[in-house]
């Protein structure tokens, strides 16, 4: 026999006798010996631990009659001991809740798992070994809630997680809140409502969401918003005025009448409530730390499953994301208000010089993305040439507004008395620009169309810096960029010794010049020379149409998607 270097062999050591009775002895887990009738032959200590019995008094005991009792403590039925019958059968088994009587006539609920013991080809008996369910499945209950636990607080900050996102994605507030109740039910609740605060004091529900998606029949309701001095029990009302988040639980019993409302604030909740058959309702206000923007308020119909002071928090911190960016947009939406009007405001009327035609349009960006800095001049000069101007100031908002204002009565007086060329023009234009205004980057296009208004014949001189290309459409239907003239954008380090490049071009009779900013050729996910191909062709099949109804067929016909606004500036010359 091979024996390891430290002693004897396993073989050996499990052959030594006492070996196997001393495992018995030492196993943690009871064991229980049965002949083929059932009796005790023996049990380890284990076992005496947990029936609270001496192994000498439960020797030749037969087991069933000794230890198995139904629920109640009654003695069970032999034939219905699932023990018993693997014993008859010679086959191993496994038990869950049986009730096992101690010593001191306490019941014990065990799990067991029973083996035959065969010798010969019969059964000579069978070892049963159990445990106490009483505290596995309290072990296993503690195990199932910590990981219930843990997949609903994942769930919980996955929810806040999903909800941070979407409604970073605009900043157009009934399109957030939509969002919202979309994220909000079912997962959450049965129903969702936002109140916001208006004008005049008033509070607007702006949104329901329910089980059937958003609920337009329960939104619209505008109630004055009371005092936080006088006393009202809504909910509602006290969050509005700085109150707390409320976790409440409402019972609507039809045979009951329903409690006076304070308020007609109060009315219009307490009549939502009972219209959606609310059982639990959590309302959280809607905070940005400056101010209270409104409250959202959640709805679970089912009484067995009401909302819990963990739902609370959870709720009450949507509450303040959602108070956040509530107030992002209205301020959002206040500074392109004025942006908006100041940009338009300085787009000065346009001349009509003899048989001249000139066409203007601005378009600011859709709702949800930042007004720029786009802006167009026509100006008749000194000396009887019009000026055309299309320009870009980079920024968004008051600071591109301002700084378009700024370009735009600068290039006006740099340009009104002078006769020179329009890159010299720009070049001084480039040299003031960071010393009296605040604009770090502009592009833009100055032109001159020289030539008498009534009669012609018409000259274009112009100096581009580095913005898109003017498009001439001409008699017979064609169209081509005016790439000439390309310099360098106004803001860029100036090159030692370089002047601004000028391009000519003789306009015949029955063209059209478009000046145009980028927005009316960037389209996200698109390439620049994509917009241009798009602009020519639409031009082309416009090119024959009134100006007016060009200016606004070219924007009506731009792809969706665009993020920026546009200035349009159109001259037409006049036919033989």
């Amino acid at each position: 026999m091979v024996q390891g270097a430290g002693g004897e062999g396993p073989s050996r050591a499990a052959a030594e006798p006492g070996f196997w009775p001393q495992v018995v002895e030492q196993l943690g887990t009871a064991l229980m010996v049965l002949d083929p009738a059932g009796r005790i032959l023996d049990v380890n200590p284990a076992a005496e631990r947990l029936l609270g019995r001496a192994a000498r008094a439960m020797r030749g005991v037969d087991a069933h009659e000794m230890l198995h009792r139904d629920a109640d403590g009654s003695t069970l039925l032999r034939k219905r001991c699932p023990l018993l019958q693997s014993l008859a059968d010679g086959t191993a088994a496994r038990g869950e809740g049986d009730c096992y009587m101690r010593g001191d006539g306490r019941l014990v609920t065990i799990s067991w798992s029973a083996s035959p013991l065969m010798a010969d080809g019969s059964v000579k008996g069978m070892a049963v070994l159990f445990t106490d369910a009483t505290v596995d499945h309290g072990a296993r209950r503690e195990r199932a809630a910590y990981t219930s636990a843990l997949e609903d607080l994942n769930e919980r900050l996955t929810l806040i997680a999903e909800i941070t996102d979407v409604l970073g994605q605009t900043l157009e507030t009934d399109e957030a809140l939509a969002r919202l109740g979309r994220l909000l039910v079912p997962r959450l609740a049965d129903w969702a409502a936002v109140d916001l605060r208006a004008g005049s004091g008033q509070i607007h529900r702006v949104t329901v969401t329910g089980p059937g998606g958003r609920d337009a029949g329960l939104e619209g309701g505008r109630e004055h918003l009371p005092e936080a001095a006088e006393k009202d029990p809504s909910p509602l009302v006290r969050v509005l005025n700085g109150g707390p988040p409320v976790l409440r639980q409402e019972q609507h019993d039809p045979g009951t009448p329903a409690a006076p409302p304070g308020s007609p604030l109060s009315a219009l909740d307490s009549d939502f409530l009972r219209t959606v058959r609310a059982t639990s309702v959590i309302t959280v206000p809607l905070s940005s730390g400056r101010e209270i923007t409104g409250a959202l308020t959640l709805v679970r119909t089912d009484p067995a499953h009401p909302f819990d002071t963990a739902d609370l928090d959870v709720v009450s911190d949507i509450g303040r994301r959602v108070g956040l960016v509530v107030d992002n947009a209205r301020r959002y939406g206040r500074q392109r208000a004025v942006a908006e009007a100041m940009q338009r405001n300085l787009l000065a009327p346009l001349p009509q010089p003899g048989r001249l035609r000139l066409a203007a349009r601005y378009q600011p960006a859709p709702v949800g993305s930042q007004v720029g800095g786009d802006w167009y001049d026509a100006f008749e000069l000194k000396d009887g040439a019009l000026a055309l101007v299309i320009g870009d100031v980079v920024g968004h908002d008051l600071t591109a507004a301002a700084g378009m204002a700024q370009l735009h009565g600068i290039l006006r007086s740099l340009a009104w008395d002078h006769t020179e060329p329009p890159g010299a023009v720009v070049d001084r234009l480039d040299d003031a620009m960071p010393a009296i205004t605040t604009v770090p980057m502009a592009t833009l296009v100055l032109a001159r169309v020289e030539g008498d208004p009534q009669t012609g014949p018409w000259t274009l001189r112009w100096t581009s810096a580095g913005h898109p290309p003017p498009l001439l459409l001409t008699p017979g239907g064609r169209a081509h960029y005016l790439e000439a003239g390309q310099g360098v954008v106004l803001g860029a380090p100036p090159v030692t010794g370089a002047s601004r490049p000028n391009a000519t071009l003789a306009l015949p009779p029955g063209a059209t010049l478009l000046l145009y900013t980028d927005g009316l050729i960037e389209i996200p996910g698109s390439d620049l020379d994509t917009g241009l191909v798009r602009l020519r062709r639409h031009a082309l099949a416009l090119a024959d149409a009134p100006l007016d109804t060009l200016c606004d067929g070219l924007l009506a016909r731009m792809p969706p998607g665009s993020t920026d606004d546009v200035a349009l500036l159109a001259l037409r010359l006049p036919t033989p």
